[in-house]
């Protein structure tokens, strides 16, 4: 994909990560899958990856990723085709006792 012509993709940031993009909660981004959104998010938004993502590179038990509304566990996981404008929703699960 040519990254200056591409249409970005949407990332809806959730609450406890703001943080990390300094409190935008939507931020655009260009990747052909998922996994190539995760890094397009790593290098605009240092670390943030260590928050959806294990060391191994795969996505942590915790965090679930949206593309528009099919959770991306149940398509081809982090290997998931991304469309032009799509939107992707981060979603952290909340544990608790």
């Amino acid at each position: 994909m040519d990254r200056t012509t591409a249409r970005p993709v949407t990332v809806s940031i959730p609450a406890g990560l703001l943080y990390r993009t300094g409190s935008r909660k939507r931020v655009a981004v260009t990747g052909d899958t998922v996994r190539q959104i995760i890094d397009a998010l790593e290098l605009e938004h240092p670390g943030l990856r260590f928050n959806l993502c294990y060391e191994t590179g795969e996505l942590r038990e915790f965090v679930n990723i949206f593309l528009e509304s099919e959770n991306v566990r149940h398509l081809q996981g982090l290997d998931t085709p991304v469309g032009p404008g799509s939107t992707i929703h981060i979603i952290h699960s909340v544990a608790g006792g």
